[in-house]
């Protein structure tokens, strides 16, 4: 059986090539025709948080209505750090529901630094600190707008809330989704071929201004500091990025270009190498967010090598943003 992967990045150590990552990506032109594949573009995958953009579009067309601080942070995977718990909170304020209504996994939060500060106040794993309780906070108040059930049930495939994101996912992919399984959150998890999810961020960029706004003006709300999602929105005038579980990253531009990628192996230190590439060869300046894919290879503390984009997509990166 022929695989659906391609090799799409090398990690070196010492001017050795130490691993490997394959993956698929696709990139789509301007006027939405196919650009370039790396691998199969027909590969079905599970895009994971990847699908938080199309998820929070179904709670606009549902009524949702938010500042696009919060918008933004119904999209994002969140650090959890103190502005995002904040803005969690500020978006339960507006159905007049508070942290006990979030039925999404509970965790410590995402960031390290924000994760290490509730450890030591004595904290443990909560609703509100796991990176999806922006999108979760959402849902609820998409609920409470519609009149409908606002308990864990939200959660279930059958929900009215659920059912208008399977029909907007649907809408903006251009396809029924392939399988609908359950998201580390325990919301339901949408799988589309990669192509599909391409041209659902395209059609966001060119069909949901909010959402647009949202994520480019506040990339913060979106990931945080250091976060290669966060890095690349706010180097890369009017990209809309989202990163997800298991080496899935999707990104899309206002003039109708967009990428999506999957590493095969599921790891996260290859997304934001191929990303770049896959960008650069869509003509994308990419330099700017050097931060974001340009990822070091340590040896005692220090860089001794890097991933780097290999195969089709190798060499596009070579010399920019060193």
């Amino acid at each position: 059986m022929t695989s659906p992967y391609e090799r799409v990045a090398i990690v070196q150590r010492s001017n050795m090539d130490e691993s490997f990552h394959d993956g698929a990506v696709v990139g789509l032109a301007a006027d939405g025709s196919v650009a370039f594949t790396v691998g199969d573009p027909s590969v079905v995958v599970y895009p994971r948080s990847s699908t938080k953009p199309l998820q929070a579009a179904a709670m606009l067309r549902a009524g949702l209505d938010l500042p696009p601080q919060l918008l933004a942070l119904v999209c994002g995977s969140h650090g959890g750090r103190p502005e995002h718990i904040a803005g969690v909170r500020a978006i339960l304020d507006v159905a007049g529901l508070d942290e006990h209504s979030l039925a999404n996994t509970p965790d410590f939060p995402l960031d390290a630094e924000a994760a290490a500060d509730e450890v030591r106040a004595g904290g443990r794993k909560l609703p509100i600190l796991q990176n999806c309780s922006g999108k979760h906070a959402g849902m609820l108040v998409t609920s409470v707008r519609n009149f409908w059930k606002v308990d864990p049930s939200y959660l279930a495939f059958d929900h009215p809330v659920q059912l208008r994101i399977g029909d907007t996912i649907a809408d903006l992919a251009g396809e029924e989704a392939a399988h609908v399984g359950v998201d580390g959150c325990g919301a339901p998890a949408h799988a589309l071929s990669l192509i599909g999810l391409a041209r659902a961020f395209r059609a966001v960029s060119l069909r949901e201004p909010l959402i647009q706004q949202a994520m480019t003006q506040h990339p913060e709300m979106v990931g945080g500091p250091g976060r290669d999602v966060t890095i690349f929105m706010e180097q890369i005038p009017g990209l809309l990025a989202k990163d997800g579980a298991e080496g899935v990253f999707a990104a899309s531009l206002p003039d109708g270009r967009a990428v999506a990628l999957k590493i095969a192996d599921g790891t996260g230190r290859a997304r934001a190498p191929v990303m770049a590439a896959a960008l650069a060869l869509l003509g994308v300046e990419v330099a700017a967010a050097s931060a974001a894919w340009h990822v070091p290879v340590l040896g005692h503390g220090k860089p001794v090598g890097e991933v780097r984009a290999a195969g089709a997509l190798g060499g596009v990166l070579r010399h920019i943003g060193r």
